[in-house]
């Protein structure tokens, strides 16, 4: 079965500032402002621009720069247009990866590659508590607050996420493999319920009514779900049944929630 994916996008802001032009003309000259006028005095006593908004300016410039080139690598579509400003925005728990689950997803990528050679494995593993949304600069503080608050009281805990599955994302540019979770559901629609109530604050689109919760392992461009479901994702569920240390490596004990927005990574320990 197919089922919707968490809208992966390049994250973009960036305003950037004029530079001030210097004030007062050359004295000697019969257009340049007498010495003493209040055009002069006022360049003078210009003050500087603090070093915390000059550090803001930086980071959104420093994201404006790579966002293009990160938005169209390997063919990825952007979720939502490019605007300054705008910061993309997600919440999740990281997957920390383990020697032997990274022999799984070599087994697993090698597999469906056989079936769809364009298939790319992922670099980073995680599950999803939010869709990707945008976030004004200003906002980000606040928003990350209320998430801090919201989460505090939170505790560990473990799932299992052992079941293939095929997921396209929302405008079906891409199609991902994934390991779906079959237990732990319960307690991470607690986490997504919290995460909600934050976004709705912000007037943001919460996640999805039904989630399938997962780890995504693989993506390729364009809507390959039928090749990849039916007898390929049968295979693939066999080869993880059979792996020998796959009760050890797909059973996860969740430690801490992150959210990443823009270039900025902003961690909440689980008790």
């Amino acid at each position: 079965m197919r089922a919707a994916l968490v809208g992966y996008s390049s994250s973009e802001e960036e305003e950037e500032e004029e530079g001030g032009r210097k004030g007062g003309g050359d004295p000697a000259s019969p257009r340049g402002s007498p010495r003493g006028s209040p055009r002069a005095s006022t360049a003078r006593a210009r003050l500087p621009v603090p070093e915390s908004v000059l550090a803001m300016f930086r980071e959104q410039e420093e994201e404006e720069r790579g966002a293009e080139d990160r938005a169209k690598h390997g063919g990825r579509v952007r979720c939502f247009p490019h605007e300054r400003g705008n910061w993309a925005t997600h919440v999740y728990l990281p997957y920390k990866v383990q020697e032997e689950f990274l022999e799984l997803l070599d087994l697993l990528v090698s597999h469906a590659r056989t079936y769809v050679s364009s298939l790319t494995a992922m670099e980073e593993f995680h599950i999803s508590l939010s869709q990707s949304v945008v976030l004004r600069y200003h906002w980000i503080n606040p928003f990350v607050q209320s998430l801090k608050e919201r989460l505090a009281s939170y505790d560990r805990f473990f799932c299992v996420a052992n079941q293939m599955k095929v997921y396209t994302n929302q405008n079906k540019t891409r199609t991902f493999i994934g390991l779906e979770v079959s237990a732990g559901h319960f307690q991470l629609l607690e986490l997504v319920s919290e995460v909600d109530k934050v976004m709705e604050e912000f007037d943001l689109p919460t996640f999805y009514k039904d989630p399938s919760f997962h780890i995504s392992l693989a993506w390729c461009v364009g809507d390959l779900t039928g090749s990849l479901e039916g007898q390929c994702l049968q295979e693939l569920q066999d080869i993880v049944d059979r792996f020998e240390d796959s009760a050890l490596v797909l059973r996860v004990q969740w430690e801490q929630i992150r959210c990443k927005s823009g270039n900025k990574f902003f961690s909440f320990p689980l008790r």
